[in-house]
C-alpha cells in the first residue's frame, strides 16, 4: 500500500479547519510563541522605560519597530523559530534568541541582555497563555456563543405563545409553550456567559520560585513587586502576587469550568431540539443537493445537533481534564501543565465547531405546528392537574365537600387517554361553584399554558 502525504490526525486541523482555524491564530504553537515575543519586546520595552540599569527609553521608532517583529511575525519566522529550537530543545529560550536577532538587526544591541532578564521560562508561558486564553474567548468564542444565544432569544420571543404538550420523565405533561421552554435555555446561558465575561486573567511575573530572587540581586533597591504588577497590568491581565514558579492556573481551571457548563447547556438543547425533531415538533428545511441518508431518499437527518452533541462532550471531557489537572504542581513546578495547556485550542476547537452546528441547525428547521395542536388534542388528560387544584381551592374556600380530589383524578385520568366530552361532563357533575365550572370547562390543553408567554419578558428583567 502506498504511504499517505503527510495528513493531520485531528478533523480539527482536517475536516473542520474552515470552522475552527481562528482558533488557531492564538491557541497554537505559532500562536503561543507569537505571543511570546509580545511578552519578551514589552518587559525589554517597560525596563527601558523606567530606566533600569541606567538605560535610556527607547525612542518611538526602536519601540515601533520592536513592535513590528510581532505584527511582521509569519510563515519564515515561524520557521526560524523551529530552526532555533532544533538546537536548543527548549521552545522560550529559542523565542529569547529570536529576539535577540532581531535586537541585534534593530541596532539594539546594547540592550540584549535585558531581553527575558530575570524571568524563568514560566514568566513568560503564563502571560502568553493568558493573552493568547484571553483573544480566543474574546474574539473567537464568545462571538460564536453570542451569535447562538441571539438566535434563541429570537425564536424563543418569536415563538413565545405557541402552545406545546410538555413531556415530563417521557410522559405527557401540563403544556407550555414552545418560546418559554427555549427562554429556559436563554436564561441559563445568559448567567453562564456574564460569569465568563467578568472572569479573570491572572499572570505573574515573580522569577524561578516566586520569590523576585533574582530580580533583587540585580537591583535591591527597585521595588519589584510594584514593578510586575505595573507590567503585568500592562498587558491587560490580572497580577497574581503569590505564586510559585508557575502562576497556579486557578483562573484557567475556574474559566474552562464555565465554558463547559455552557458546553453541558447547550448539549442539553441539542438533545432536545433532536427530541421535537423526532416527534414531529419541528420539520427540517430540506437543503438543495443534500442527502440524509445513502439509501433512504426521504430522510433528512439531524446531523447539525448530532454533531453538536458530539463535539460538546468532547469539549466538556478536555476541560474538565485541563481544569482537574491544572490546580495541581508538584511542590514549585513540575510540567505536568506544559503538555497539558498544549490542548486548550483544541478543547475550544470542538466547542466552536459545536456552536457553528447549532447557529446552522437552529436556522434549519421550522416549527410544526399542526403536530404541536395534535399531541395537545390527543391529552386531554393533562388537564386532571387543574381539575383538582381548582376542586381543592373550592373546598379551602368551602364551596365543595369533595374529599381527595387528586385520587378521584387519578382515578379518572391515569394511565388512560380522555376526551373534551368526557372532561367537560365530569367537571360538570362535580360539587363545585358555578364559575370554577366555567374556569374548567373553558380550558383546552392549548390553553392551559399558564403565564409561560409572560414568562419570556423574565429574560429582560
Amino acid at each position: 500500500m502506498t504511504p499517505l502525504p503527510p495528513q493531520p490526525i485531528s478533523p480539527l486541523d482536517g475536516r473542520y479547519y474552515p470552522v475552527v482555524h481562528t482558533v488557531g491564530e492564538h491557541l497554537s504553537e505559532a500562536g503561543l510563541n507569537r505571543a511570546r515575543i509580545v511578552v519578551e519586546v514589552e518587559w525589554l520595552i517597560f525596563l527601558t522605560d523606567h530606566a533600569m540599569f541606567t538605560t535610556s527609553p527607547l525612542s518611538i521608532d526602536d519601540k515601533a519597530a520592536l513592535r513590528r517583529v510581532v505584527e511582521m511575525f509569519g510563515h519564515d519566522e515561524i520557521a526560524e523559530l523551529a530552526e532555533i529550537e532544533a538546537t536548543t530543545r527548549h521552545d522560550v529560550k529559542a523565542v529569547e534568541y529570536f529576539v535577540r536577532r532581531r535586537l541585534s538587526e534593530l541596532g539594539l544591541d546594547a540592550i540584549a541582555e535585558l531581553t527575558h532578564f530575570a524571568c524563568t521560562s514560566e514568566d513568560v508561558n503564563n502571560l502568553s497563555y493568558a493573552l493568547t486564553v484571553r483573544d480566543t474567548v474574546d474574539q473567537v468564542w464568545l462571538p460564536a456563543y453570542r451569535a447562538v444565544l441571539a438566535t434563541l432569544r429570537t425564536m424563543a420571543e418569536q415563538l413565545r405563545a405557541v402552545p406545546m404538550l410538555s413531556h415530563t420523565h417521557g410522559q405527557p405533561a401540563t403544556p407550555t409553550t414552545l418560546g418559554k421552554e427555549l427562554a429556559v435555555v436563554v436564561y441559563r446561558l445568559e448567567r453562564v456567559l456574564t460569569q465568563i465575561e467578568h472572569g479573570e486573567y491572572l499572570g505573574k511575573f515573580s522569577g524561578a520560585t516566586g520569590t523576585f530572587s533574582a530580580h533583587l540581586a540585580a537591583d535591591p533597591e527597585a521595588d519589584w513587586p510594584a514593578l510586575s504588577k505595573e507590567f503585568v497590568e500592562g498587558l491587560g491581565l490580572t497580577w497574581n502576587p503569590l505564586t510559585t514558579q508557575i502562576e497556579s492556573h486557578d483562573w484557567q481551571a475556574e474559566l474552562y469550568d464555565r465554558v463547559r457548563h455552557a458546553n453541558r447547556i447547550l448539549h442539553n438543547l441539542a438533545t432536545d431540539v433532536w427530541t421535537y425533531i423526532s416527534m414531529g415538533y419541528f420539520t427540517q428545511i430540506p437543503v438543495a443537493g443534500a442527502t440524509g441518508s445513502s439509501t433512504m431518499p426521504h430522510k433528512i437527518n439531524p446531523i447539525r445537533f448530532e454533531n453538536a452533541e458530539a463535539n460538546l462532550e468532547i469539549s466538556s471531557a478536555l476541560f474538565s481534564t485541563l481544569s482537574e489537572t491544572l490546580v495541581t504542581s508538584r511542590l514549585q513546578r513540575d510540567l505536568t501543565d506544559s503538555t497539558t495547556q498544549r490542548n486548550i485550542g483544541v478543547a475550544f476547537g470542538h466547542s466552536l465547531l459545536a456552536l457553528d452546528n447549532l447557529r446552522r441547525g437552529l436556522g434549519e428547521i421550522a416549527v410544526n405546528e399542526g403536530r404541536l395542536a395534535e399531541d395537545l388534542d390527543g391529552n386531554w388528560e393533562v388537564l386532571g392537574e387543574a381539575i383538582q387544584t381548582v376542586i381543592r381551592a373550592e373546598v379551602t374556600a368551602g364551596q365543595s365537600t369533595i374529599e381527595d380530589p387528586y385520587a378521584m383524578l387519578k382515578e379518572l385520568t391515569r394511565g388512560k387517554r380522555i376526551g373534551q366530552d368526557e372532561l367537560v361532563a365530569f367537571v360538570n357533575g362535580l360539587d363545585i361553584s358555578s364559575g370554577a365550572k366555567a374556569r374548567l370547562t373553558n380550558l383546552t390543553p392549548g390553553t392551559y399554558t399558564g403565564l409561560a408567554d409572560e414568562l419570556v419578558d423574565r429574560l429582560d428583567v
